[in-house]
């Protein structure tokens, strides 16, 4: 009898604990909470013992956090363990995991344990901790442990659509870092434009960088296309990527720079069109696209001169000679010398092939190597580049095109057309990072009724579903999982033109992209993570001036049997939020019902459409989200 008591008080005291450290908002939550009881008080001019320089630097971004949400600001030291200090920072070389930490808080001071990254990651949660409570700061007395699943945690940031300035990037790099996300995948060059400062190529920037005009409205909206009659360009020179490189490493994020080939290359071919598959006169390419495509019809653009202001794929790539060779070594030269990062992406995907077909040069190169047709012909221009890098010790990635033909030896393939590329490499032995456009592009829009959001490329991608994602595909067994090294967020700007927009469309799915890393698909709970620990978390990025998209509330009802009415609950997805209704059908705003508990519905009318409920969340700062509807049946 005493045995099953004691396990049932030991069931409850678990449970409690637990339930609390679902309440911490930490995102991602880390991997093992024990809670304790009380708290810490954080005071001004309290210590933060630093034994490291890595650890001064890590204690320096917490600390210029810290006085941003509380005023607070505290005495960092490099020094050994000293008795007065409130938080001691204990950096160790050896750790098991790198990225790993520990975490303990008692009623006198605040001990974190791990390697570089691990201090880092240890003070981001810290910080996560802090509420102010009667004008103190204070933390909670606990214990964590804490260690990613996956070792790549990414966000693609396409900056050639639409240019994004440095502090733009500067500020998604501290949101990364908050998340513990530890890659900033920079795609610097694609069609729309050049990004990147070449010394050996001058008009890459003088020319590739810029487009007189761009479409307005979805590709699609406007036969032919209307234009906005806007220069848009812009590009960073070598000394400010550096600046970003060193930004990012100091937050524990490692750039790896993009740039596309074969294809996605007219903003260069603008510039230098003899690199091009097509004999040249004057600069200007004489070739026109004869092929037909996949679907039989004739392409109707002949080669760009200029660089484009539309989207879709263009027909100007890369002709696979030398000198586009020695065009790329040198740029990619360049690169190197500004990205320490093990990998360079060169993209690969998305292809004209049949640019080759019509090509004099490119179909000389096939008898001549003896390639079966344009597919190999792509891959053996990727191997070209991919022994390049590794003679130079870095390691080549690609979108999974470049599977096709024949993959590099050494090459790493990002699976963005579902996972079948992904499942594909693995199995063949090859690393991988998961970036399927069913759950990781967070360009697509956040819901269904696409009349109520910004305009998006298409598709639709909810909060839910992203963190509903799992990085390794049932397809792969323990041995194939291990090339699984990570999961990455894309996100294209062909119709993100504005930094709030940016952000609308990163936050909150960013989020859920951070807990989807970070821990195992097992441990994941979406109730624990949108009900419990979001809405703090975007409270706090409303002070922070992030401008993130307002999600739905969770609405439940029940009926009572009796009435025949419905008793509705909406619970908002932000913190201190406010939220007004209709049932009538007309429109919900801040002249509606103020929403202020479980509400009862009206009973509709013999042969009439059930009831509705219309609201929007206003955010504590006054931001209204898009008018929500749940039908009650």
């Amino acid at each position: 009898m005493n045995k099953v008591l004691t396990l049932a008080c030991l069931l409850f005291f678990l449970n409690a604990a637990n339930l609390k450290a679902q309440n911490l908002n930490i995102i991602p939550l880390p991997e093992s909470i024990e809670m304790g009881e009380g708290h810490l008080v954080l005071k001004e001019g309290s210590v933060i013992a630093a034994k490291t320089e890595s650890s001064r630097k890590s204690a320096a971004i917490f600390n210029e956090m810290l006085e941003a949400k509380t005023g607070l600001n505290l005495l960092i030291q490099i020094a050994p363990q000293r008795s007065d200090a409130l938080v001691v920072l204990e950096e160790i070389q050896d750790a098991q995991n790198e990225e790993g930490y520990s975490l303990n808080i008692d009623g006198n001071k605040i001990h974190i344990k791990g390697s570089s990254k691990g201090i880092f990651y240890g003070l981001q949660s810290l910080y996560q901790l802090v509420k102010m409570n009667g004008g103190q700061a204070i933390v909670p007395q606990l214990v964590i442990n804490d260690a990613p699943a996956f070792g790549y945690r990414g966000i693609m940031l396409d900056v050639s659509r639409h240019f994004i300035g440095t502090d733009q990037v500067k500020k998604i790099l501290d949101l990364m870092a908050q998340l513990k996300l530890n890659t900033l995948h920079w795609h610097l060059t694609d069609d729309q434009g050049w990004r990147l400062e070449i010394k050996k190529y001058p008009k890459l920037t003088q020319v590739s960088a810029w487009r007189d005009s761009t479409i307005i409205g979805q590709y699609y909206d406007f036969k032919p296309f209307i234009y906005d009659g806007k220069p848009h360009g812009g590009y960073y020179t070598q000394e400010e990527a550096k600046e970003i490189v060193k930004y990012a490493a100091d937050r524990k994020i490692t750039v790896i720079p993009e740039i596309e080939l074969p294809g996605h290359s007219s903003a260069v071919l603008a510039a230098y069109p003899e690199l091009g598959s097509f004999d040249s006169f004057q600069g200007i390419g004489t070739g026109t696209i004869a092929a037909v495509n996949e679907n039989g019809k004739k392409y109707d653009n002949d080669i760009n001169q200029e660089v484009p202001g539309f989207w879709g794929v263009h027909y100007n790539i890369y002709g696979p000679t030398p000198k586009a060779f020695a065009f790329l070594e040198d740029v990619l030269s360049e690169v190197m010398e500004i990205f320490p990062s093990e990998y360079i992406h060169i993209g690969g995907d998305e292809v004209p092939k049949d640019h080759w077909k019509t090509s004099e040069i490119a179909q000389k190169v096939i008898k001549k190597e003896k390639l079966a047709d344009e597919h190999e012909l792509q891959s053996h221009f990727i191997q070209q580049i991919e022994m390049f890098l590794n003679k130079n010790n870095r390691k080549l990635i690609g979108w999974d095109e470049i599977l096709e033909g024949g993959l590099a030896p050494n090459a790493t393939v990002m699976s963005w057309r579902g996972e079948k590329g992904g499942i594909q490499a693995a199995k063949m032995g090859h690393d991988v990072i998961m970036t399927p456009n069913s759950h990781m592009y967070f360009d697509h829009y956040q819901a269904e009724d696409k009349t109520t959001e910004p305009l998006a490329i298409g598709g639709f991608l909810p909060l839910e579903k992203v963190y509903s994602y799992s990085p390794i595909p049932s397809e792969l067994n323990e041995e194939e999982s291990k090339h699984v090294l990570g999961v990455q967020a894309n996100l294209w700007t062909e119709y993100i033109p504005s930094n709030n927009k940016l952000e609308y469309f990163l936050f909150p799915r960013a989020f859920a992209l951070a807990e989807v890393a970070w821990k195992k698909n097992e441990n994941k709970n979406y109730e624990s993570f949108s009900l419990e620990r979001l809405p703090e978390r975007l409270r706090q990025l409303e002070e922070d001036n992030v401008f993130f998209r307002i999600p739905e509330a969770k609405v439940e009802f029940s009926k009572d049997e009796k009435s025949g009415r419905y008793l509705v609950e909406i619970n908002p997805l932000i913190a201190n939020a406010t939220v007004y209704y209709t049932f009538d059908g007309h429109k919900a705003d801040q002249t509606a019902l103020l929403y202020t508990g479980p509400v009862l519905a009206p009973i509709a009318g013999k042969g009439q459409d059930p009831i509705t409920i219309r609201y929007v969340t206003i955010s504590p700062a006054g931001r209204s989200s898009n008018e929500f509807s749940v039908t009650l049946e």
